[in-house]
């Protein structure tokens, strides 16, 4: 009796252990030459139709289900390494993400960080404007917020008898959007100028913004109540979309020993002066692209506007990204010429935001970054000569 009792008892003890050793990592790809890297999510803009509590869960599902592997980074250039080690300092377990913001930085592009909450989407903002010695405004982007409380208003002196102009947290170098997809799109679209012109216009007069004018956005992905998804001229004004992941066992036994007393971020000094960050971005645009790499580019567009699964491929300023991205990422490398490796690894986080997929293919759960690794698969890959691969360093 107490046997049979017993054994009523371990059964479902037995059935929860078998069903805890399933592996919940998924199918893994290749990460040539490197190990397997995180993943990252594919995008395409889907929109679930399931009960708000089974939509989250089916949102998170497959953000993790369409995370892309990306390299694990090699030595940097010199000049560019103590900037991309203090923010390792505050952000760990993230070479990957820290190496792609820096390769936005640099290309003079602006970043967009998409991920679930509290995986340092912010943090890492703050850790690279901090490592920095510029000015910095972050903007917590809220539904009441107005576009003259971005960009700033003219306000009539009645002692002066002239209008004064107050100037807005967009007239800084480094700019911390905080879940800007939680605005109105009136205010999302008052960053459009500056973030493509680098200028901003009130009451009909133009001020320039300063150099290097750099914005960091974050939004969530899986929330859809109170948020407004950014319009496609708007996603188009990211260079790249990065998404961050959990991160490993070890990884977060690290983070919680070095928060038991204080963040990090509260000693991080700067440690790249703006001048130097100018001269860099002006380094990137000398390195050299070929006419392989720029037909490999472009194939790599056209793919995307042929293909039967895009309702809107990407357009010139993409490719244009694409080749900005790659130059940057090439220069990080430490090389002075773009090869087609710089360009597969950057293309998925440059291009799959620009990319709207076709609506029947996107309610199948297939994404743009989906699209974008298939067209990487059949696009061919130059070869180029080992002359262009390794060259001198540049000045």
């Amino acid at each position: 009796m107490s046997s049979s009792a017993a054994r009523t008892r371990t059964a479902p003890s037995s059935t929860r252990s078998a069903g805890a050793t399933k592996s919940s990592g998924g199918s893994s790809r290749a990460c040539s030459p490197s190990r397997k890297a995180a993943w990252w999510e594919g995008g395409g803009g889907r929109r679930e139709v399931a009960p708000p509590g089974r939509r989250v869960y089916k949102r998170v599902r497959a953000l993790e289900a369409t995370r892309a592997p990306t390299e694990t980074p090699a030595a940097l250039d010199p000049r560019i390494q103590p900037l991309f080690d203090n923010v390792r300092k505050v952000i760990v377990g993230k070479d990957d993400a820290v190496k792609l913001a820096l390769t936005t930085l640099l290309a003079r592009g602006h970043l967009l960080i998409e991920d679930v909450p509290g995986l340092g989407k912010t943090m890492l903002a703050r850790a690279i404007a901090q490592s920095l010695r510029a000015t910095f405004r972050r903007i917590q982007f809220t539904p009441d917020l107005l576009p003259s409380d971005v960009t700033g208003v003219t306000v009539f002196d009645p002692s002066r008898q002239q209008f004064e102009l107050f100037r807005g947290p967009v007239f800084t170098q480094v700019l911390l959007a905080d879940e800007i997809n939680r605005t109105s799109p009136r205010t999302q679209s008052s960053l459009l100028e500056s973030m493509e012109e680098r200028q901003v216009t009130i009451d009909g007069k133009t001020h320039q913004l300063p150099e290097p004018f750099f914005v960091l956005a974050t939004q969530n992905p899986i929330e859809l109540e109170g948020t407004y998804p950014l319009p496609e001229a708007q996603l188009d004004r990211f260079l790249l979309r990065i998404e961050l992941g959990y991160p490993s066992r070890d990884e977060e036994a690290r983070i919680l020993l070095e928060q038991i007393h204080e963040h990090p971020i509260q000693k991080l000094e700067p440690v790249m002066e703006v001048e130097e960050v100018l001269h860099l971005q002006s380094v990137v645009r000398d390195v050299r692209v070929g006419p392989e790499v720029l037909g490999y580019i472009t194939e790599i567009a056209e793919a995307t506007r042929s293909s039967p699964d895009a309702r809107l491929g990407v357009s010139p300023r993409g490719s244009l990204a694409l080749l900005r991205a790659s130059q940057a990422h090439a220069f990080l490398s430490g090389m002075t010429c773009v090869t087609p490796d710089s360009v597969k690894v950057v293309a998925p986080h440059v291009l799959a935001h620009r990319i709207l997929l076709d609506a029947k293919k996107a309610f199948t759960g297939f994404t743009a970054r989906d699209l974008v690794s298939h067209v990487l698969g059949t696009v061919p890959v130059p070869t180029l000569p080992q002359d262009k691969r390794h060259s001198p360093p540049l000045n």
